[in-house]
């Protein structure tokens, strides 16, 4: 049994589907926290839920940077996770808290990178770029978090074919569909890699 902490900022769809696969047992995982820089997101009700503490943790709670970046780390300490999962955080972590978890912290995005990758490209942006594009193909990557923005070493990929007339809302849902799948695999393989 290891511990994960998750950290997200939307609907929480991606944070859910682990959260029931530990349910399910096949994730031998504890959830021990959510943090979100959104205290109104679905990711929230989620954890409130499943009886996981959340801690609201962003510019408008921390204005000082300091301050929000020890905020963060006084979680970490606390916990003590194995791997950090981020689930849909729309924004960069401190460079701290990745050097802090390096190679322990895995994020999934919604292209196949290093395709559509880096600053812009996130949530229905990735989508509307690949269908401009006339990609035949797309699909979610699960990485591990560096401190380039989806420059990380690359875990897993699945690929999603892109069809004719999809529109960018489609073709997400299609995707993320994949994600659910993907990423509870990905966590359970990656943690087993690390020599558990």
């Amino acid at each position: 049994m290891f511990k994960i902490g998750v950290m997200a900022s939307g609907g929480g769809s991606n944070f859910k589907a682990i959260i029931e696969r530990i349910g399910e047992g096949d994730l031998e995982a504890q959830c021990k926290f959510l943090i979100t820089n959104n205290g109104t997101c679905g990711a929230v009700e989620h954890a409130k839920e499943y009886g996981i503490p959340v801690y609201h943790i962003s510019g408008k709670t921390h204005p000082d940077v300091a301050a929000y970046e020890a905020a963060l780390l006084e979680v970490l300490d606390k916990y003590d996770v194995d791997l950090l999962i981020l689930a849909g955080y729309m924004k960069a972590l401190p460079v701290c808290i990745v050097r802090r978890m390096e190679n322990r912290i895995l994020n999934i995005h919604p292209s196949l990178l290093p395709k559509y990758g880096g600053k812009g490209f996130w949530g229905i942006h990735v989508h509307e770029a690949v269908i401009a594009a006339h990609e035949k193909e797309s699909g979610p990557t699960v990485h591990l978090v560096s401190e380039e923005i989806d420059q990380g070493k690359i875990l897993a990929q699945v690929k999603v074919p892109v069809l004719e007339g999809d529109t960018p809302e489609v073709l997400a849902a299609r995707v993320l569909e994949q994600e659910h799948d993907l990423y509870w695999k990905t966590i359970r393989d990656y943690y087993n890699e690390m020599g558990h």
